[in-house]
C-alpha cells in the first residue's frame, strides 16, 4: 500500500511537472504569436498612412501644379500702346521664347462681344520680358490672348481682360448668332468654310474654298485660324496642314457656339473672315 501511494505521488509530480514545463514553453510561443499579430496590424496601419500621405502629397505638389502656367503675362495700356510683361511664378522676367510662326509673341485681341478682332505682334524692348505694340482699338472692353512658347516652362493661354477708355453700349453681351451660311465676302475676296463635321470630339477638318484665289504665305503658313467659344474663354490657334491647300484640323471637346476667324493674305494685305458655328 505504501509503495502504491509513493508511486501515485511520483506520477502526480511527473504530470504536474510536465504541465508546467509545457506551459513555460507554450506561453512565449503564444506571446510571440500575439506580438506577430500586433506587428501585422502595425504594418497595415503604416502602409495605409504612407499611402494616404503619398496621395495627399501627390495632390498638393503634383497634379495641382502640373497644368498651371509657369509664365504669367500681364497687360497694360500706356500712351497708345499695349504693354505685355512676362514673369515666372517667382516674379522673374521671362524672355527665353521660341520663335513660333516667325514671331516670338502673337497677341490676339477681341472685344467682349467678339465683334472686334485683331492679331498683333508686340516686339521686344530693352527691358527683359517686356513687349510693346501700338494699337488702333476704339474705346470699350476687350480680352487679350498672349500666344507664346516659353522654353523649358509650361504655359496655357488664358484671357486677360482690359479696357480702352470707357465701355460703350454698342458692345453688347448678347450671345452669338450662328451663321445660316458659311460663305463670307470681305474686301472683295470670297471664302467659304467647309467643315468635315460639327460633332463634339470628332477630328474636324476646316477646309476653306477661296474661290480660285491663291493666298500668299503669311507668317510662314497659308493662313491662320483662331477659335473662341461663345464666352471668349477657350482659345484655339490652328495652323494649316502641310501642302498647298488651306485645310486646318482641330477638335472641340465641348458642344456649344464658337466663333472662327480665318486669316489669309492677298496682295500683301491680311484679310480676316469671321464665322459662327455650333458644335453638337
Amino acid at each position: 500500500m505504501k509503495k502504491w501511494a509513493i508511486s501515485a505521488i511520483v506520477y502526480l509530480l511527473v504530470v504536474v511537472g510536465g504541465y508546467y514545463a509545457y506551459a513555460s514553453v507554450a506561453e512565449p510561443v503564444s506571446h510571440d504569436e500575439e506580438q506577430t499579430e500586433h506587428n501585422d496590424t502595425a504594418v497595415v496601419h503604416e502602409e495605409g498612412t504612407e499611402e494616404t500621405h503619398d496621395d495627399g502629397g501627390h495632390d498638393e505638389g503634383g497634379d495641382t501644379h502640373s497644368g498651371e502656367s509657369e509664365v504669367q503675362p500681364t497687360l497694360l495700356v500706356e500712351n497708345g500702346e499695349l504693354v505685355i510683361t512676362l514673369k515666372d511664378l517667382e516674379g522673374n522676367p521671362v524672355s527665353n521664347l521660341e520663335v513660333n510662326h516667325e514671331k516670338l509673341l502673337h497677341l490676339i485681341v477681341v472685344s467682349t462681344d467678339l465683334n472686334e478682332y485683331q492679331h498683333l505682334h508686340p516686339e521686344t524692348t530693352s527691358e527683359p520680358g517686356v513687349f510693346k505694340v501700338t494699337h488702333s482699338l476704339k474705346e470699350g472692353e476687350y480680352k487679350a490672348f498672349v500666344d507664346i512658347k516659353p522654353k523649358g516652362k509650361t504655359y496655357a493661354v488664358e484671357p486677360i481682360e482690359f479696357m480702352i477708355g470707357e465701355k460703350h453700349d454698342d458692345q453688347s453681351d448678347d450671345s452669338l448668332t450662328v451663321d445660316a451660311g458659311l460663305t463670307k465676302e470681305v474686301d472683295g475676296h470670297q471664302v467659304t468654310l467647309k467643315p468635315s463635321s460639327l460633332n463634339t470630339k470628332d477630328e474636324i477638318k476646316l477646309t476653306f474654298d477661296l474661290a480660285g484665289e491663291i493666298p500668299e504665305p503669311y507668317l510662314g503658313a497659308l493662313g491662320h485660324v483662331v477659335i473662341l467659344d461663345e464666352k471668349g474663354e477657350n482659345y484655339i490657334h490652328v495652323h494649316p496642314l502641310e501642302g498647298d491647300q488651306p485645310v486646318f484640323v482641330t477638335k472641340f471637346t465641348e458642344p456649344g457656339v464658337y466663333k472662327i476667324w480665318a486669316e489669309f493674305q492677298f496682295n500683301g494685305e491680311v484679310v480676316v473672315f469671321p464665322y459662327v458655328i455650333e458644335i453638337q
